[in-house]
């Protein structure tokens, strides 16, 4: 299938008749994604957003029920978010992460129906990445610039038009005004791939192990050195999921809130008789490590990274994960203590 870029536009403008529609959108000097009012708002000529578009099916915050207090008892009203949705525009690291994150969502002892509702009435549309960035490292976890995992479309950046290749029934049946693709397009798209290189990539082969056998390693103390405890690696990062619940009340009734969290706040994990087992960000900072490619690997059997880059971009004090765990992998699989 073809799609003209001067096209795009209009077929988001199509959409929004029976979809909610969120799209890379222009915010100041970064991109971020929207629901947009306007196909016209939609901005595919980006890297990679500052944060990840997983807000939209997990959100930063949302009112998971309310309750009033009546003359005649409590009445409950539960917050369940049923409406169609598109994510038009992402990125094949972004798409990659949902399904990551629908391990932790669903799985064989917890189903979470607020994620799992927006997950299923949503169709993601996706956009290959033509040139990825110098902090992109996505082929080392098993990811590509046009890797399909995830997506129900894909759209390859061939000049004045995209070629959309068809992943799943519900993308093929949005597609109701596109032209067939001709071997011309399919030659420029394939050619589009194959230019598509990463400048960068790592080793994580046997990372595992290395981790389970220097847990109480030296390495610790100074590659955490530098790290604030500021958390913009967890909240830029896709697959990232801790959350806290607060409830608030009032005379009348209340609502139970969910809020994202991050392993490497001292307050995550300080008990309540003042004792905090991770208590310096040397602690911390180990378990964000180990999180991501020791204990996800041993209960889900994947790493919990897509190599997007952000938790580099977006760190303060210019942390890089892949120069991290080169260090790891240069450790002695044995234990230090």
């Amino acid at each position: 299938m073809i799609l003209t870029k001067k096209d795009v536009p209009n077929f988001l403008d199509s959409l929004k008749n029976n979809y909610q529609v969120f799209a890379p959108v222009k915010q100041d000097h970064y991109t971020e994604f929207k629901e947009i009012e306007n196909g016209a708002d939609a901005v595919l000529d980006y890297s990679n957003t500052k944060t990840p578009p997983k807000k939209i099916l997990f959100p930063q915050s949302e009112k998971l029920y309310c309750y009033k207090v009546e003359e005649n008892g409590v009445q409950m009203e539960e917050k369940a978010d049923e409406q169609q949705k598109v994510i038009f525009g992402i990125r094949p690291c972004d798409a990659k992460s949902f399904t990551i994150l629908d391990k932790v969502f669903d799985n064989n002892k917890y189903q979470d129906p607020y994620y799992l509702n927006r997950r299923k009435n949503t169709i993601l549309v996706g956009i290959g990445c033509n040139a990825p960035e110098s902090t992109c490292f996505c082929t080392s976890l098993g990811g590509g610039p046009f890797d399909t995992t995830g997506l129900d479309l894909l759209l390859v950046d061939i000049g004045d038009c995209y070629l959309v290749e068809v992943i799943s029934e519900k993308g093929k049946n949005m597609l109701t005004s596109c032209k067939e693709a001709g071997e011309e397009d399919k030659k420029k798209a394939s050619q589009v791939k194959e230019n598509a290189t990463l400048t960068t990539s790592i080793n994580i082969e046997g990372i595992k192990e290395k981790l389970d056998n220097n847990f109480y390693n030296e390495i610790w103390d100074y590659i955490s050195e530098k790290c604030i405890g500021c958390g913009s690696c967890t909240f830029s990062c896709p697959t990232c999921h801790c959350f806290d619940i607060v409830d608030e009340t009032a005379d009348s009734g209340g609502c139970r809130i969910r809020n994202w969290d991050s392993c490497m706040f001292p307050l995550f994990t300080l008990h309540g008789s003042g004792h905090n087992p991770r208590p310096s960000n040397k602690e911390r900072f180990r378990n964000r490590i180990m999180h991501k490619f020791n204990y996800f690997v041993e209960t889900n059997d994947i790493t919990a990274c897509v190599g997007c880059g952000r938790c580099i971009k977006n760190c303060p004090v210019n942390m890089d994960i892949r120069e991290i765990l080169e260090e790891i992998q240069g450790l002695e699989a044995r234990s230090v203590s």
